[in-house]
């Protein structure tokens, strides 16, 4: 059995525009707004995501309370699946276990798997709320299930998931349908690097 391991935003669902308004707007909320738009939001995900807005002096408490609201209002229907996933997603969970590890809220992802018909494909969601590290996820995922690192891999859409994943040891797997360029992804050197979800049933 594998592990997959898998990034919400950007890898199973399109949600780059409501990511960044939501960001955008608790950044503001705390009075620490982004000044240069979607370049400096990417920027934000080039390593971990929460230690990203630590570099840049944010409280996590503070930012986490003021977002409460603002998630509280999401739109769900401006989020859209890579339709592309679903099958594969169908296929590789036949023998494999599948886990999503996000930087996004647990909630938010169950919410939006339950409206586009995913719910019930993934064994677990580790989102914020369960700990703000990827890497120290993938290395709790690892132990529960009792998976090899060797056999484990994630798949990840931004160069913070590239580094993450190399931090704990395991697969990586570089997509190029999501928020990150396909030069910038291959710059972050993943194990792989793909540019169709039909490319992940190689590992199954």
């Amino acid at each position: 059995m594998k592990l997959f391991l898998f990034d919400f935003d950007g890898v199973l669902v399109d949600s780059l525009d409501v990511y960044e308004q939501t960001v955008t707007d608790c950044l503001i909320k705390i009075n620490q707004p982004l000044t240069r738009g979607r370049e400096e939001f990417l920027e934000l995900f080039e390593d971990n995501f929460y230690e990203s807005l630590k570099s840049k002096g944010v409280d996590l408490d503070v930012f986490m309370k003021a977002a409460e609201d603002i998630l509280a209002k999401i739109e769900y229907t401006s989020m859209k699946p890579f339709e592309a996933m679903s099958p594969v997603l169908d296929d590789l969970r036949k023998n494999h276990t599948l886990i999503v590890i996000s930087s996004n809220d647990s909630p938010t992802i169950e919410e939006a798997l339950r409206l586009y018909h995913l719910n019930g494909i993934f064994q677990e969601i580790l989102g914020s709320d369960f700990m703000f590290s990827k890497k120290e996820k993938m290395l709790y995922a690892a132990k529960k299930y009792k998976v090899d690192l060797k056999h484990i891999f994630y798949v990840g859409d931004t160069t913070g998931d590239i580094k993450e994943g190399k931090q704990a040891g395991v697969k990586t797997v570089g997509v190029t349908w999501g928020w990150h360029s396909k030069e910038k992804m291959a710059a972050a050197r993943p194990d792989y690097l793909f540019d169709d979800p039909q490319e992940l049933l190689q590992f199954k």
